[in-house]
């Protein structure tokens, strides 16, 4: 087939490049057209085996932790001259040099996308919370391996580096470098994301890519104009100005788009298509001024504020670039990257030499800083370890200064496996020497009962919507502060972090400036404070910290248990999953929410209350207008019941409410022997002889008679001994109480041997609520009732106030927790044997009160 055909002779290479401008697309094999000899065909070939090749080793290199990026990088070089490429019959076919302009092209604009998603994603605002520690590590971390840099450049042959002078710029930044998109994706996968280490690291590595950024500008404007000193000033100066302009005009204008979209609605099409093109047209002025293109949509990415137009950005654009175009890029560093290049032992030698010293460079000024600033040796030095993370700016940087050929085959090579390997061995290096859960601060006041009545009692409450605040206001208040024993409540907005490369906990001062909400987040935020900050003003015995958690549900739960650690709360109150509809029944607003509860459940570092809201409007504190306010506690034994009990007995001081303890006791036998025994003294009634008796049932009467001894006087509060033989009983007592009461209390039931609950958790839809909370949250409970569902803390031993202690992983109960012999073995680490010892020891427990209970009903 004929086609037209022109040719370029290029006078330096002496040879001629022919290209058809009209194989583009082919007409059919069965017109005896090669795919392969057409533009399009040949680049869906080449993306799909990039993409094939980069999810492969994804695969298989997840077992080992390591980032996407290793995968993509790794995949590039296979692809090019180092592996495949070496077979010249697979580059002639698959890789052409006439498909290079094509592939590069694409790779370029898939590369310009991302870096505009990368800027979306950082919150430019971060930078002014930045503390000096960041800023600090940050800087002082880039000093020492730039001057690494300076020496591995010296060692070189001369000859191997045409422009000496900037390479030492782009080694410097290349190896100085914290990739901030790789380091968030790190952190996340280790579980470090929000703890005051990942925050940390993340707040130094977002000062490190600004600062890598500046440099890189410098190194292009140098690079390209090394001879001509006033180009250079040019250049920097446009970029300078391009910077200015997208602050004081771009950003307005797009703040100016985000206002007139009402909240709620999605963005119109133009508005994103002119955003879009926005970011060609930065990268094209930035290009036509000197600088790389991809530093201006980066640019144009910080520009854009943080809301809801950089999530739907992001939801357009992250799959289709990240996923597809990105990895031409990578792919394209791998064929450009040839291993055979370094040809001398000695060379080899220098590259682990300067992996080794780049490294131990970044470490070393990372504990400089950290050491300064009292930070523990184990956080400094994994730090530091973060801090070496690799990714795509150091590519970039790699690329640019090839294509500039201020960088040769040899030391291309060389820098993509110094990458490669620096950030491949973070990951396994950092778990095996950081153990975050080793070094966890014990302290003692972890549930209510242990709570001192003339301390002040933390709170940690979170809340989803603005829906929550009215129940959970009234509940603190009927929660008794007294001048006595004040409460200190932590207001925690959960939202889910959707598109942000980070999560990241948002500290509200609460003498705002009452600056009008960005975004629906921000509005919801304000409602939430407003309505606390005016509870606290109404209360003087209550004092609140209002705070957002950005994070994904996945690990929202992390967010709440760090803070509740570090604040040493007692008690967290969480909204559960469900809420009251219109026609009264329970619907559910996010599935996501239930996964929370349950990891917070199996975490916290205290109790945790879940709280079924169906309305608890009005105010506790008795007046002439406002009636008294019933609650009920359901008690049938356990640690999660007697915590319930505890902070129902706190409620019960309060003047504005009524107490009704009804205690469910096993045996119809029993409660005759009881009224028969029972006297018009108001002695506290003892249990029955026959009733089995272990450890919880001790510690309940125990509690119990405490309870009634302070209160035998007290008339607004009841106590009352209910008998049942079986589930059925129990569960038909419940439904006879209905609407007799504004509020249930109840204990989850964890570590239970209650007969009379026995058997409903098979039939419960909600085990994070338990069997009774299960049943008076479920649709076919006739009563419209809140509840609040307790469970107790019981992970660790009683300790010293403020003394080193690590936490249990094992859900011990209390006899175990007053063991010496099991705190002996946990100290010790001996995990297999505490394992061993416990499975004993509850079989034994379990048979003895099977023996009791048999012996019980034969009798």
């Amino acid at each position: 087939m004929e086609m037209e055909k022109s040719a370029v002779w290029n006078m330096t290479q002496e040879t001629i490049v022919c290209y058809a401008p009209t194989m583009i697309i082919t007409n059919g094999v069965w017109q005896g057209d090669n795919p392969l000899d057409f533009s399009l065909p040949l680049f869906i070939v080449q993306l799909t085996l990039v993409v094939v090749i980069t999810r492969l080793l994804v695969f298989v290199l997840k077992p080992f932790r390591q980032p996407r990026v290793i995968s993509e990088v790794l995949g590039g070089v296979l692809l090019g001259p180092s592996v495949l490429g070496r077979s010249s019959s697979f580059a002639k076919v698959i890789f052409p040099m006439k498909s290079v302009l094509v592939l590069e092209t694409m790779a370029n604009i898939g590369l310009l996308y991302f870096l505009f998603l990368v800027g979306v994603e950082m919150d430019i605002s971060v930078l002014r919370r930045t503390g000096k520690k960041a800023l600090a590590i940050a800087v002082v971390g880039m000093i020492l391996p730039f001057l690494v840099s300076l020496a591995f450049s010296f060692v070189l042959k001369g000859e191997e580096l045409n422009q000496k002078g900037t390479a030492i710029i782009f080694l410097g930044v290349a190896l100085s470098v914290t990739s901030f998109p790789v380091l968030a994706r790190i952190l996340a996968e280790l579980k470090l994301i929000n703890t005051e280490l990942g925050k940390l690291a993340l707040s130094s590595a977002l000062v490190n890519d600004i600062c890598a950024w500046v440099l890189l500008a410098f190194g292009i404007a140098l690079g390209e104009n090394e001879t001509a000193s006033l180009a250079s000033l040019w250049v920097i100066f446009s970029s300078g100005a391009f910077v200015i302009i997208c602050i004081f005009v771009v950003r307005p204008a797009i703040s100016w788009v985000i206002r007139r979209t009402p909240e709620g609605e999605t963005f119109s099409e133009f508005y994103i298509c002119l955003i879009l093109a926005g970011v060609m047209i930065s990268g094209f002025v930035t290009d036509a001024i000197g600088t790389h293109a991809v530093f201006g949509a980066f640019v144009f990415g910080l520009m854009i504020p943080n809301g809801p137009l950089g999530v739907t950005l992001i939801e357009k654009l992250e799959d289709f670039v990240s996923g597809l175009l990105l990895p031409l890029f990578f792919a394209m560093s791998g064929l450009k990257t040839d291993i055979g290049a370094i040809r001398e032992a000695s060379t080899w030698g220098i590259m682990i030499l300067v992996i080794i010293i780049g490294g131990a460079g970044k470490i070393a000024g990372t504990l400089i800083v950290t050491l300064f600033y009292r930070i523990p040796l184990l956080d400094g030095f994994t730090l530091g370890l973060l801090m070496n993370t690799k990714g795509l700016v150091e590519m970039i940087v790699l690329n640019v200064g090839k294509d500039q050929q201020v960088l040769d085959d040899e030391l291309f090579a060389i820098m993509v496996i110094v990458a490669v390997v620096m950030t491949a061995v973070i990951t396994p290096i950092v778990i095996t020497v950081y153990k975050p859960s080793r070094r966890s601060v014990a302290y003692k006041r972890r549930t209510i009962q242990k709570s001192k009545t003339d301390c002040e009692l933390r709170v940690l409450v979170c809340i989803h919507t603005p829906r929550n605040v009215p129940t959970i206001i009234n509940l603190l208040e009927a929660s008794n502060p007294t001048k006595k024993s004040p409460m200190f409540v932590y207001v925690l907005h959960l939202v889910e972090l959707t598109g942000r490369a980070s999560a990241m906990l948002i500290v509200h001062n609460t003498e705002r400036s009452g600056r009008p909400a960005l975004n629906r987040t921000q509005a919801q935020s304000d409602h939430i404070i407003n309505a606390f900050e005016s509870y606290e003003q109404q209360n003087p015995c209550v004092s609140v910290q209002p705070l957002t958690a950005i994070s994904p549900y996945s690990t929202m739960h992390e967010d709440i248990c760090n803070l509740a650690e570090d604040k040493r709360v007692a008690f967290i109150i969480i909204p559960f999953h469900k809420q009251q509809g219109v026609d009264g029944g329970m619907e559910e607003t996010n599935p996501a929410l239930r996964t929370v509860n349950q990891n917070l459940l199996a975490n916290s570092p205290c109790s945790v209350g879940i709280l079924v809201d169906r309305g608890l409007t009005g105010s506790f504190r008795l007046s002439a207008n406002h009636e008294s306010h019933r609650i009920a506690l359901l008690f049938f034994g356990g640690p999660d019941d007697r915590e319930a009990l505890a902070y129902a007995w706190r409620m019960s001081d309060d003047p504005g409410m009524t107490l009704a303890v009804i205690r469910f006791i096993p045996g119809r036998e029993t409660a005759q022997s009881v009224r028969d025994s029972d006297s018009n003294s108001g002695d506290i009634r003892a249990l029955p002889s026959e009733t089995p008796i272990n450890n919880d049932h001790r510690l309940d009467m125990e509690l119990i008679n405490e309870f009634r001894s302070h209160k035998v006087n007290d008339e607004s509060i009841s106590y009352t001994e209910t008998f049942a033989d079986n589930a059925e009983e129990t569960v038909a007592l419940i439904r006879e109480m209905g609407n007799a009461f504004d509020l249930y209390i109840v204990g989850r039931g964890q570590g239970s041997t209650s007969p009379l609950i026995a058997g409903l958790m098979e039939w419960s839809e909600y085990l994070e609520l338990g069997a009774i909370g299960d049943l008076l949250a479920s649709s076919d409970f006739a009563a419209t009732v809140s509840v609040l569902v307790v469970q107790q803390f019981v992970g660790v031993g009683p300790v010293a106030e403020d003394s080193a202690s690590p936490r249990s992983p094992y859900p011990l109960d209390d006899s175990f927790c007053n063991d010496g012999l099991m705190n002996t073995l946990y100290n010790n680490n001996n995990i297999i044997i505490i394992n061993k010892f416990i499975i004993i020891i509850k079989f034994v427990e379990y048979l003895h009160i099977y023996l009791l209970n048999k012996r019980f009903y034969e009798f």
